[in-house]
């Protein structure tokens, strides 16, 4: 690979995420800003993205398309949105970080595809201490069985579009594995009767500018085992998105995972 800085685009690049993850490729002197897309129609296409994320003149535009040779694309768009450039980096052989979460199954199924052509990693969550969250959890899902009565709570902004969070369901998704379990609900309300065994309870909290919190909580008998992630900020996030982009490039085409950069 070159010794020069690797050129990222970044797809969403006004929204929370992409902001953040400007601010952060300006600090590293491996990486540098290739392009910046939005959706058509933003207010902003055409002018330089530095002013309108709160830096000096970079020098890129920002644009609704991606128009420039870049060494990889990171996503942090909407589900529709993310499938659209999916197809455009899978045309023009670009490894893809998809961020964005909402996606419904067959959304999913048809992004992945891109994977076929293309390093491609989607995940709910870029943090590298979500990560090992989720290891853990499974661990002691693994270890507890269903003598635990798992719930999962989590917490996020008012302006987040999608609940329970692609976090929380992926917590959802590998505990359930764990025990064996294929029994979830969302909330509880009215004469609901005794929680069955394997139940896996999800809840979504939303509230001012929150960034993010996962616990998952096992219940037993006389005693309690929490797991608990906490963002400060976005950038654990933008950072690990940012990880993930520098992991693709020059890899071989498939779908990762960010157990792949754990490891």
């Amino acid at each position: 690979m070159s010794d020069r800085p690797l050129s990222l685009a970044i797809h969403g690049a006004t929204g929370r995420m992409g902001v953040r993850l400007i601010h952060l490729i300006q600090d590293d002197p491996t990486l540098r800003l290739g392009a910046a897309i939005d959706r058509a129609g933003h207010p902003g296409i055409g002018q330089d993205i530095g002013p309108l994320v709160g830096l000096g003149i970079l020098g890129v535009p920002l644009s609704s398309s991606l128009e420039v040779a870049v060494d990889a694309v990171i996503d942090f768009s909407a589900p529709a949105a993310s499938q659209a450039i999916g197809l455009v980096c899978r045309d023009q052989g670009i490894p893809l970080v998809v961020g964005t979460t909402g996606f419904d199954p067959d959304q999913k199924r048809e992004l992945e595809l891109a994977a076929d052509r293309i390093p491609l990693l989607i995940s709910p969550n870029l943090s590298r201490a979500v990560n090992l969250l989720m290891k853990l959890a499974g661990e002691a899902a693994k270890a507890l069985g269903d003598s635990a009565d798992i719930e999962i709570v989590e917490r996020h902004h008012k302006l987040k579009k999608d609940a329970p969070s692609g976090t929380a369901l992926r917590l959802a998704e590998i505990v359930a594995k764990a025990i064996g379990s294929d029994r979830f609900t969302h909330g509880r309300e009215g004469q609901i009767g005794e929680r069955p065994k394997g139940e896996i309870g999800l809840h979504a909290l939303r509230t001012g500018d929150n960034p993010g919190e996962h616990t998952v909580v096992f219940g037993l008998m006389g005693e309690c085992l929490e797991l608990t992630h906490r963002a400060l900020n976005r950038d654990g996030f933008a950072r690990g998105a940012l990880d993930a982009a520098k992991f693709l490039v020059g890899r071989p085409a498939r779908l990762y995972s960010m157990v792949d950069i754990l490891e």
